[in-house]
C-alpha cells in the first residue's frame, strides 16, 4: 500500500511536466534551487565537521530546529495550496488507517521540499565521518528529524483542519504568512553573522551557542543534538535527547491518527452564519459616480481581499528588512535606509498592475454596465494615491530621522512622490493590456496558478523596467542632489520629480483607458479563461 501511494504521488508529479512549458520550467528551476541549497548545507556540515566539530554541532542544532519548525508551521499557512493525496479522497476506499498513515507519510517526501529535506538530514549526518559511532547516532537522529518533519506537518494541519476550512481563517493566515517570509532574509543574515563568530577554544560564541544548548533539549533540536552529545561523550545526554525526539514523534503519530479519524468520519463543513450588513461601507465615502463606485470597490478590495492586503502587510515590514540590510552594508547603510520611501512608493503603485485579473468573473460587471475606461482606470488609482502618498511622506521622514541626514529629506520626498505616481501610471497601462493568471478569489495569495510563473515574471519585469525608465530623470536628480551635495538641486527635485510622475500617471491612465475601451470584451474573455 505504501508503494502504491508513492507511485500515485510520482504520477501526479510527472503530470506537472505535461501541463505547460512554463510550469515545467518552474519545477526545474525550483529543483535546481533546492539542490543548490542542499549542496551548500552538506558542504558546510561536512567541511565544518572536519575543521571544528563542536561549532558544527551547535550550528546544526539551531539550523535543524528551524527546519523542523518550518515543516510544522509553513503547511498551516499554505493550507489548500497543494491538495494532492488529500485524505478526503480516500474516504470511500477500505484502507486500514495504519497503512493510510504510512502511505501518506512516505508519499509526503515525494516532492521538491521533501526530497531536499531527505538529502539534507541524511547527508549532514556525515559531518561526523571521523567517528563511525557518532555517524550511527547522527543517522538515528536524522531518521527522527525526518519523521518529525513529515509526521508533524501532517498532524498539525489535520488537527487544525476544522479551523483552516474556514475561508476567513485561510485569508488571515495567508496575510500573516507574509511576515515570516519577509523576515527570512534578515534572519539568515543575522544567523550567518553569528555563525562566523567562532571562539578560539572551539564552538560558537554568543547567541548561537546559547540557543543550541536550549534547543538541543526541545523536540525541535533534540534529533540534531543527539550526534553532538555522542561526539562530546555525553551518552546520558544523548539518551535523553533520543527519548525526547522519539517521544515527540510517537505523540505526533497519535495526534495525527486521532485527527485523521475525526476528519474522515465527521468532515468539517463550510458555511456558517453570514456577516450582518453594516451599511454601504466604502461606497458611503466616495461620490456616487462611475469613478467613485470603482474607487469604493477597489478600496474594499484593499481592506477585505488578502490578495491586496498582502501589499499592506509588506509595507510595515520594509523598515525592518532595510534596517537589517543596512547592518551589513559597508558604508552604504544610509543609502539603504533612505531607499525606504521610494521602495514603498513603487510597491504601492505596482500593486494594481494585475487588478483586472484579480477581479476575476466580477469584471463582467464593468463590461455589462458599460463602465468607461477612464472611470475604471482612475477609480483603481485613487485609493492607492490617497493612502500611499501620505504613507510615502511619513516613511521619508522616518528614514531621514533614522539616518540623521535631514538635508536629504527634500530630494527623497520628491523622488518618492514621483515614483508612486509613475508606478501607478505604468500599472494602469500594463494591466489594461497584459493579463496573466493570478490567485482566484478565496485562494491563498501565495498560490501560483499552474503554468503562470513565466508569464507572471515577464509581465512584472516589463512593468518594473518601464517604471525605472520613466523615473530615471528623477533618480538622477536625487542622486546629484545628495552626492554633490546641493540643497538647491534638492528643491528642484522636489518640484520636478512629482511633476514628471504626474505626467506619467496621466499618460498611463489615458492610454490604459483607451486600451480598456477597445479591448473590454477581449479582456473579459481572457479573464474567464483563467476561471
Amino acid at each position: 500500500m505504501v508503494a502504491q501511494f508513492v507511485r500515485l504521488k510520482l504520477t501526479l508529479l510527472a503530470n506537472t511536466f505535461r501541463r505547460s512549458v512554463w510550469q515545467t520550467i518552474g519545477v526545474i528551476v525550483g529543483a535546481l534551487y533546492a539542490l543548490s541549497i542542499v549542496v551548500i548545507a552538506l558542504a558546510g556540515a561536512i567541511g565544518g565537521g572536519f575543521v571544528d566539530p563542536v561549532a558544527t554541532g551547535q550550528v546544526m542544532v539551531v539550523a535543524g530546529s528551524v527546519l523542523v519548525l518550518a515543516w510544522l508551521v509553513v503547511p498551516v499557512f499554505l493550507y489548500g495550496v497543494d491538495a494532492t493525496l488529500d485524505p478526503h479522497r480516500f474516504v470511500t476506499y477500505p484502507i486500514p488507517r495504519p497503512q493510510l498513515l504510512a502511505g501518506l507519510a512516505v508519499a509526503g517526501l515525494v516532492s521538491i521540499p521533501g526530497l531536499a529535506t531527505l538529502l539534507t538530514v541524511v547527508g549532514t549526518a556525515f559531518a561526523w565521518w571521523r567517528t563511525p559511532l557518532v555517524v550511527l547516532a547522527a543517522l538515528v537522529g536524522a531518521a527522527l528529524a525526518l519523521g518529525l518533519c513529515v509526521v508533524g506537518s501532517r498532524a498539525v494541519t489535520t488537527a487544525l483542519s476544522p479551523l483552516l476550512e474556514s475561508r476567513r481563517s485561510r485569508e488571515v493566515l495567508a496575510i500573516v504568512a507574509i511576515v515570516p517570509l519577509m523576515l527570512i532574509g534578515p534572519g539568515m543574515s543575522w544567523f550567518s553573522q553569528q555563525a562566523a563568530d567562532v571562539t578560539d577554544e572551539g564552538g560558537m560564541s554568543g547567541a548561537i551557542a546559547a540557543a543550541a544548548r536550549v534547543l538541543g533539549w526541545t523536540p525541535l533540536g533534540a534529533p540534531w543534538g543527539l550526534a553532538a552529545a555522542a561526539h562530546d561523550g555525553a551518552w546520558l545526554g544523548a539518551l535523553g535527547r533520543l527519548a525526547v525526539a522519539a517521544g515527540t514523534l510517537a505523540l505526533l503519530v497519535w495526534v495525527w491518527d486521532r485527527s485523521l479519524t475525526r476528519t474522515l468520519t465527521a468532515p468539517a463543513t463550510g458555511g456558517g452564519k453570514g456577516a450582518k450588513a453594516k451599511g454601504l461601507g466604502m461606497f458611503n465615502r466616495f461620490p456616487a459616480t462611475p469613478t467613485g463606485a470603482v474607487a469604493a470597490r477597489a478600496a474594499t478590495y484593499w481592506l477585505r481581499d488578502p490578495r491586496y492586503s498582502t501589499s499592506i502587510v509588506i509595507v510595515p515590514l520594509l523598515p525592518v528588512v532595510l534596517a537589517f540590510a543596512a547592518r551589513g552594508a559597508d558604508g552604504g547603510a544610509s543609502g539603504v535606509v533612505l531607499a525606504l520611501a521610494p521602495l514603498t512608493a513603487w510597491v504601492l503603485g505596482f500593486s494594481i498592475s494585475a487588478d483586472i485579473a484579480y477581479d476575476h468573473t466580477a469584471f463582467a460587471l464593468h463590461v455589462a454596465t458599460g463602465v468607461e475606461g477612464r472611470a475604471d482606470r482612475w477609480g483603481r488609482v485613487i485609493p492607492v494615491l490617497v493612502v500611499g502618498a501620505p504613507l510615502t511622506v511619513a516613511y521619508g521622514v522616518l528614514s531621514a530621522a533614522i539616518t540623521g541626514h535631514w538635508p536629504w529629506l527634500v530630494p527623497i520626498l520628491g523622488l518618492s512622490l514621483g515614483t508612486i505616481a509613475a508606478s501607478a501610471g505604468v500599472s494602469s497601462a500594463v494591466s489594461a493590456h497584459w493579463l496573466y493568471p493570478v490567485a482566484k478569489p478565496g485562494e491563498s495569495p501565495l498560490k501560483q496558478p499552474q503554468g503562470s510563473a513565466g508569464a507572471t515574471m515577464l509581465a512584472q519585469a516589463v512593468a518594473s523596467g518601464l517604471t525605472m525608465a520613466v523615473s530615471a530623470p528623477a533618480i538622477a536628480l536625487t542622486l546629484l542632489a545628495i552626492l554633490l551635495p546641493s540643497p538647491a538641486l534638492g528643491w528642484v527635485t522636489l518640484l520636478v520629480a512629482p511633476v514628471l510622475g504626474v505626467v506619467v500617471l496621466v499618460l498611463g491612465v489615458r492610454w490604459g483607458a483607451r486600451r480598456f475601451d477597445q479591448r473590454a470584451p477581449e479582456l473579459l474573455q481572457r479573464v474567464l479563461s483563467y476561471a
